[in-house]
């Protein structure tokens, strides 16, 4: 095999992949270089209390996580403030009267059932119960038209005879 035709010389493609090991050894170490966050405060107790309270708050920004969970910067900023407002020795029940005075009650990640937040309560069962109504409505449609109205299919198209030329 010539080669011109291949491109380059085996012993340029061996030098090639050996330049690139180094680079492909340094990124699979980047993951080792990568650590558990230290704890916000030094107290064990006092961020045990901010984690069981931020459990129960959503993040404003993801809405599909609590605080706790969250890595967004609002979250970690909502975080902060419930473990001031804890060293300033308020009590679960007020801080989550504050975060639900100030944000409302879809900050909670179980919004309490009130008139309200009815619609977070019972909106997906009423979306559910209106698609099943509707594919109820339109197969009874379907059902009473004749088989002329529908297109055939082609196991049935081949299941016909031939028709003869005219």
């Amino acid at each position: 095999m010539n080669q011109a035709a291949v491109g380059c010389p085996a012993w340029r493609r061996a030098l090639m992949l050996l330049g690139l090991l180094p680079i492909l050894f340094l990124a699979s170490a980047v993951p080792a270089w990568a650590g558990e966050a230290a704890p916000a405060s030094e107290d064990p107790v006092l961020e045990k209390q901010v984690m069981a309270i931020a459990a129960e708050l959503r993040c404003l920004v993801c809405q599909n996580q609590t605080i706790a969970d969250s890595h967004a910067e609002l979250a970690v900023d909502l975080r902060n403030q419930v473990r001031d407002m804890l060293r300033k020795g308020q009590s679960q029940e007020q801080i989550v009267a504050y975060m639900t005075a100030r944000y409302g009650d879809f900050v909670l990640y179980r919004p309490p059932l009130k008139e309200s937040t009815a619609m977070l309560w019972f909106g997906p069962a009423l979306l559910l119960l209106g698609g099943v109504a509707g594919l109820v409505v339109v197969l009874r449609r379907r059902a009473r038209l004749p088989d002329e109205s529908f297109e055939p299919d082609e196991l049935d198209l081949a299941d016909r005879p031939a028709r003869p030329a005219p």
